[in-house]
């Protein structure tokens, strides 16, 4: 049998669509055992893969689109797929912390981060944004289980600085990973589950560290050997001529990427340091995808849907090295 992508594209969209429907009814549940038996044979060559999914940006604060996404990932799961969510939560910490008057800092993408700050950011990703999505995952079925980068000591941190003209600038407690653990998450994908984890390690200090989730999704990534990396934002991808220019990168070659990144600025930093270095450490495709589009993450696991940014190792013998979005993603 030939894969093609177009093809692909058309069964994901119906696929897509019949998941959405299905999730209207009985009681908003998706039939597992019926996605399963109807999936189409294409479907064969993603089942046991692994797939990592960062959540974040704006779309993290539109009920539809949080209610969208869990349909997806549990349809990434039904379809025989191992996936790991692990989400971020810059809005409802920023949010928080206005409240209590605390300041709202961010230095070269990452949020600078006090004892205090570091209470908010414990209780909102732990406490509210991690549940959330699990709730609305088992929706359909006894499948999310949440947790964080300290449990099992699944992720262990030691303090890093954001480096601004070349000089390292302290932040507080933002850490860097620098050993992930992956039995829990193993034993949990093994037994059919969706583990919802949120980026906060140990460290081999004692302290608690506050991890960007575009990096600690990264290094899940390669520790779980997965084929994919997922960074479901809200923007289109990677625009390597903004603000001038707004046209966005459809696929990057870690050098090309490389050599982009010190011309980088804000949130995109981590995002495309994450990329690059899960692509380096063996996933096999990186993608920043625009999260606010309908079934996007669908699109682009099962079709390479074309939108937003790709990153792989090389290019193919047969095919340039970069291309804008749109053309000739991969599946």
């Amino acid at each position: 049998m030939t894969f093609t992508a177009a093809g692909a594209a058309a069964g994901a969209g119906a696929g897509a669509a019949a998941v959405t429907g299905a999730a209207g009814s009985a009681g908003g549940r998706l039939p597992a055992a019926r996605t399963a038996v109807e999936a189409p044979p294409w479907l064969e060559r993603f089942r046991g893969s692994t797939v990592v999914v960062k959540f974040g940006g704006h779309a993290m604060v539109d009920e539809e689109l949080k209610r969208a996404f869990a349909r997806d990932v549990v349809a990434l799961r039904c379809a025989g797929l191992r996936v790991v969510v692990v989400h971020g939560g810059g809005p409802q910490i920023s949010a928080l912390l206005a409240r209590l008057d605390l300041e709202v800092r961010f230095t070269a993408g990452l949020r600078v981060t006090t004892p205090e700050v570091m209470e908010v950011v414990r209780m909102v990703l732990a406490g509210q944004v991690q549940r959330d999505i699990v709730h609305l995952v088992n929706a359909h079925g006894p499948y999310a289980v949440g947790m964080t980068g300290e449990d099992a000591h699944t992720l262990t941190a030691v303090r890093r600085p954001a480096w601004v003209d070349g000089r390292p600038v302290d932040i507080g407690l933002v850490g860097e990973v620098v050993r992930v653990d992956p039995e829990t998450l193993l034993a949990l994908l093994d037994r059919g589950r969706i583990p919802v984890v949120s980026p906060i390690a140990r460290g081999a200090d004692g302290r608690v560290y506050n991890i960007n989730a575009d990096l600690a999704a990264s290094a899940l990534a390669v520790a779980l050997g997965a084929e994919r990396l997922v960074m479901l934002t809200d923007v289109a991808g990677l625009m390597p001529g903004w603000p001038g220019d707004t046209t966005v990168a459809g696929r990057l070659t870690v050098p090309q990427l490389e050599s982009l990144l010190p011309s980088l600025t804000g949130g995109m930093v981590p995002k495309m340091e994450g990329c690059m270095a899960a692509v380096r450490g063996g996933v096999r495709v990186a993608h920043v995808l625009d999260g606010r589009v309908p079934h996007a993450l669908l699109q682009e696991v099962f079709a390479g849907g074309g939108a937003g940014t790709t990153v792989v190792p090389e290019p193919a013998a047969d095919e340039p090295a970069f291309a804008p979005a749109g053309d000739g993603a991969l599946g």
